[in-house]
Formats: C-alpha cells, structure tokens, sequence
C-alpha cells in the first residue's frame, strides 16, 4: 500500500514502454484505491484502447464504471469483456452483478449461473453466486439446500476474503426464523472465523466476517468490536475501493445489533460514496430487513433512488 513509490515505479515502466497497456492498467488500479477515481477510469481507458482485446483491462475498466455508476458503459465494457474471453466466468459473473446492483434484475446473474458446466465450482464461488440469487429472490429454502451440499469448511468470495460456509447457512436459517439452527451454525461459524483471524490478525475482511457472525450469534459488543477493528485496518481513506466494503460490513453488523442511528448513517455514506451501496442491493437484500420498519429507510430510498449515474458529479 505504499501507492506514491508504486506509482512513482509505474511512471518509469510507462515512460520506457509507451504502448503497454498493463503498466496503464496498473497505475489505474492504484488510483482508484487513492480515490482519484476521474484519474483512474481515464488510464484504464488509455488500457483498454492500446489493448482493446485484453479481458483483464476491459473487466477492470468496467469495475470503475460500476463503482462510479455508469452503470451503462459498465454493461457494454462487460460484453467486450466477454467477447474477448467468452471462456471466462468472471465477466459474466459480474455482468449479473451488474444487473442486481443496477435495476435489481437478478435473470442476468440466473441465466450466467446456468450456463456454468456441472462440477465446475472454484473454491465455491458458483455456489456462492447460485446461494446469493435465491437468497435475493427470498427463496431461502432453496439456498439453504445450495449451500448445504457444498462440502468445504469455507468458499472465497470477492478479494478472495474467505467465508466460513456455516456462517451462510447460519444467515438463512435466521432469515427463515429458525433461531436454534442458526445459533448452531454461527457457532461453527465462530470457531472458523476466530481461527482465520488468527491466522491474518491484521486482515479487515476476516475481522468484519467475525464480526457478522458473532452479531448472528446475539454479542452485540465483541460484533461491533470487530466490525470497527475491520474498518480501522483497511478505512476508505487508505483503500477507497475495498473499503466501502468494509465499512458496508460494519453497516450491516449495526443493523444486525439494534443500532439503527449508527447503521442509517453509514447506509447514507455508502450510497452517495463511490463502489458502495445501490437502491437495488439495500431493497433486495434481506440482511437491511432490520431496518425496512423505520421510516428513515423509505426516506433513505428516495433519496438516492435517482441516483443512477454516479460519475457525472465527480
């Protein structure tokens, strides 16, 4: 994270290599995380024009027209991505992202779903995609039923954070109001999770997982305890691309908890703020259900309600 000297590096490999999309790429990808997003998109797009085959440059050019809600040009960056690697899973993954975070529309992410060969599961991000749809249709049987045939003790999911699986199935349990199954599967939870932060104390990701399970499991302070642990590892200042995510992490342990003037806040940062939230994403998901019956919720919806393309203000 030190993004000045690695820049500064950048620069040099630029200089000598005028037409190399990757060192463009590269120095993009570092001004995002500085937050100097009109920068970033700007060399992304100098990339994807010097290389305009490479799937790698046109999946990161469309993640910042995605953060920054140009949700538009991120969905026709997704299909030159997928037309460049129509092999590749992950600009198809994140086109069904784009959709949910977009319009709500979760037929993209089915239909891609679908699409994957039986047996085909990488550290179970296709069952983690599959869970999440249904969860976000509230077929939470069915997702419960996804979930439990995956047979690892945890499945990765984005920036390659690990998830104890039990915690998965903990969450649709609670969502479906049954408290004794949950509490026994954010108990196994626990035990995952406290290992992995052993493991990697300084890892936000792994703190602000503890953190969500041990709000499932009713530990109100020790939850949000490592929710602010995680949001002080990786704060947005430091990484405004992942740690919008963090902080969304913290928002849910708040709602999670009761502490709905705490959680309102954040929810208000995190859908005016770039790679935050969207409308579709807190309408959809279950884990704001807590929230739904304030009235700052509806208030909260109306405000950014028309906040489709993000970019322009920035």
């Amino acid at each position: 994270m030190d993004y000045e000297r690695a820049l500064a590096e950048f620069e040099v490999a630029k200089r000598g290599l005028p037409n190399e999309a990757q060192a463009y790429m590269a120095i993009g990808a570092i001004q995002r995380r500085q937050g100097k997003w009109t920068e970033s998109t700007a060399n992304l797009e100098k990339a994807a024009e010097l290389d305009p085959k490479d799937a790698s440059v046109l999946l990161n050019l469309a993640f910042n027209y995605m953060a920054t809600r140009n949700f538009e040009a991120a969905d026709k960056t997704f299909d030159r991505g997928i037309e460049a690697a129509p092999e590749s899973f992950g600009s198809r993954a994140l086109k069904g992202e784009l959709a949910i975070r977009w319009k709500g529309d979760v037929s993209v992410a089915e239909k891609e779903l679908a699409s994957v060969p039986p047996g085909i599961d990488p550290e179970g991000l296709v069952t983690l995609g599959r869970a999440g749809v249904l969860t976000l249709q509230r077929r939470f049987p069915e997702a419960l039923q996804v979930i439990q045939q995956f047979r690892g003790e945890t499945l990765i999911v984005r920036a390659g954070a690990s998830c104890p699986t039990a915690f998965l199935e903990g969450t649709l349990y609670l969502y479906l109001g049954d408290k004794v199954n949950a509490r026994s599967a954010f108990e196994r939870a626990r035990i995952i999770a406290e290992r992995l932060v052993r493991e990697s104390p300084d890892d936000a990701a792994r703190h602000g997982q503890l953190g969500l399970i041990l709000a499932g499991l009713g530990r109100k302070d020790a939850a949000i305890a490592e929710g602010k642990r995680a949001v002080e590892l990786l704060p947005e200042s430091q990484d405004a691309f992942d740690g919008p995510e963090v902080t969304a992490v913290l928002a849910q342990i708040y709602a999670w908890t009761g502490e709905q003037d705490q959680a309102f806040a954040l929810l208000d940062h995190l859908l005016a703020t770039p790679n935050g939230l969207t409308v579709p994403m807190v309408k959809l998901d279950p884990a704001w259900d807590p929230l739904r019956k304030d009235p700052r919720y509806q208030t909260l919806i109306d405000k950014y309600k028309a906040n489709a393309v993000f970019s322009e203000r920035i």
